[in-house]
């Protein structure tokens, strides 16, 4: 089932004959399954080829195979480099594409310089009839190509950084179920199509985080288990990190105490390589931009934050339990506050999809919001803030399973007297189930308009 991506699949189909392309994102956001769509209705002879994390000769031997697979060459032929290679298919009649994926495994066993140096070649004279793709998961990696440094700056046609679906698309896996139970499955599961092509649409939530998340078995399961074992990049601290986050420990002071590391710096350079990789988001408040002091932190993947919210520290539990048990005590008691949780960060997509798509003009950010004066506000940061010219609007979102009442809302509204601060200009409530009664001067916002782009 192929979802969404309407844009990233125009570009890719556009010609790129002599040109190279760049397409990457972390691993099981659907770059591979983006690139084998576009090319379905590709009129020129295409090739496949996924790089190996071996030698250089290895992967030449690899590439040539593939050709003889796909009747590019009608036998194998012996070639001693890459440059080679393509000087070859320049000379062919026919106009070719040629995906290169996972390039940076080519790094594994050859000097990255070399890699690139020898790519630059190929770009540089041997794609007059070739339309080249090059695609990857290790985020910092690919970034680096697009740098001045590198020997193929300035090279790409077109880059196309793909990101796990937003909450509108993710939701078409699941297109019969409520907007409450939308919200639910978006904020266990995330918008990875690996792992939402994995859930029964049909099923509960409970059923889904049953058979996926909570069986060992599973490939959801050994996806959320084993990233960090997946790449090296990765350091032996970084489930220590994810585990803190999943704790609800989100200021770096916080993650600090939670790991009991010494104040050397190597946590913030760790930190840094996490967020560098993307499997970490930074957030600062839209109001205090240079405050560093009210930084947090996030895990990216919606799967991972359930993962080692509930999961990770309690894997013995698991197995002792079995995966229905499990659920009743250690996640259904605590599951609709995760939810809620996470609906904030929805609430934040919405208003970015609106900007983006031109029906809400004249927002600056969109983010979290820090008020000077907190006298009766119990949070703070108020997490659903959007930046207008003349001020600040604070949205208020409360996930429910009933619509939300006058009195709730002149609660939260006598909350808000008590913080007193000048930026606000605007009060808004979001809520997935709507409300019962609405009054002035409020903004409302209900599951209509947060699926509207259903």
């Amino acid at each position: 089932m192929f979802v969404g991506r309407e844009e990233e699949l125009a570009l890719l189909r556009e010609e790129h004959i002599g040109k190279v392309v760049m397409v990457y994102g972390k691993r099981r956001v659907g770059k591979t399954t983006l690139i084998l769509k576009a090319l379905e209705q590709c009129p020129y002879q295409t090739v496949y080829f996924e790089c190996l994390k071996g030698t250089m000769q290895e992967n030449i031997d690899g590439l040539v195979q593939e050709l003889v697979r796909v009747k590019v060459l009608p036998v194998p032929l012996a070639f001693s480099s890459l440059q080679d290679v393509f000087a070859y298919l320049n000379t062919m009649p026919q106009i070719i594409v040629v995906v290169v994926d996972e390039y940076t495994h080519l790094y594994a066993m050859n000097d990255s310089a070399v890699v690139d140096s020898v790519f630059q070649s190929i770009i540089d004279n041997r794609l007059s009839n070739i339309e080249l793709i090059l695609a990857g998961s290790h985020i910092g990696m690919m970034k680096d190509l697009l740098q001045e440094r590198n020997p193929l700056y300035g090279r790409f046609a077109t880059s196309i950084k793909l990101d796990e679906m937003n909450y509108l698309d993710a939701a078409k896996f699941y297109p019969d179920k409520s907007a409450y139970d939308k919200v639910a499955h978006y904020a266990v599961f995330g918008g990875s199509p690996f792992i939402n092509q994995a859930l029964n649409p049909a099923a509960t939530l409970r059923e889904n985080i049953i058979s996926t998340i909570l069986n060992p078995m599973s490939p959801v399961y050994l996806y959320a288990s084993q990233l960090v074992f997946s790449d090296n990049s990765l350091n032996v601290n970084s489930e220590r990190i994810f585990s803190a986050l999943g704790n609800d420990r989100k200021r770096y002071t916080e993650i600090e105490d939670a790991l009991r590391v010494k104040k050397t710096g190597n946590l913030a350079k760790q930190i840094k390589t996490l967020t560098d990789l993307e499997i970490l988001s930074r957030n600062i408040p839209i109001n205090k931009p240079n405050d560093n002091k009210k930084a947090t932190y996030e895990l990216n993947d919606n799967l991972l934050r359930f993962y080692y919210a509930f999961v990770y520290k309690n894997s013995s539990a698991l197995q002792v339990l079995g995966a229905e048990a499990f659920y009743d005590e250690y996640v259904a008691p605590v599951l609709t506050h995760f939810i809620a949780h996470h609906f904030e960060d929805i609430c934040r997509k919405y208003f970015s999809l609106q900007v983006r798509s031109g029906r809400m003009n004249g927002v600056r950010s969109i983010g979290s919001y820090y008020p000077d004066t907190a006298v009766r506000c119990e949070n703070k940061a108020f997490s659903v803030s959007v930046e207008l010219a003349d001020g600040y609007a604070v949205y208020l979102p409360k996930y429910s399973a009933q619509p939300m009442t006058l009195d709730e809302i002149h609660g939260e509204a006598q909350r808000m007297e008590g913080v007193n601060d000048p930026g606000i200009k605007q009060l808004g409530f979001i809520s997935i189930n709507g409300f019962v009664e609405q009054e002035k001067p409020y903004i409302y916002l209900d599951d209509n308009d947060i699926f509207a782009g259903m």
